[in-house]
């Protein structure tokens, strides 16, 4: 299956969380263009998850740590493990999931 990410249209998820979604048999990889001020709530899931950020300033909890993470830093979030975040500024993000966030399709 080839795609182009052009091609996908944009889910807002959470207000202010515009994702293009690929799943594939166990993992799902979301492109997320994130509005300045918006937020996730602390949640957590079964999947393991990576964070990369693209571009802006992220503020992130995991586990009750939290840390502003700029351009070319990943998080790893293991699987049930509590997490939140806010933008910063405006971001471009990329999160990997594993297994697939069925909750995303």
């Amino acid at each position: 299956m080839n795609i182009h990410l052009s091609e996908l249209e944009p889910k807002e998820i959470i207000p202010g969380f515009h994702g293009k979604l690929i799943h594939g048999e166990t993992m799902t990889l979301a492109f997320w263009d994130v509005e300045e001020g918006a937020s996730v709530p602390e949640h957590l899931h079964v999947n393991e998850q990576i964070m990369h950020v693209l571009e802006g300033r992220f503020e992130f909890t995991v586990a009750g740590e939290t840390k502003v993470y700029l351009p070319g830093e990943l998080v790893v979030i293991p699987s049930n493990i509590s997490h939140s975040g806010k933008a910063l500024t405006a971001c471009k993000i990329m999160d990997v999931f594993s297994p697939v966030r069925e909750a995303y399709k």
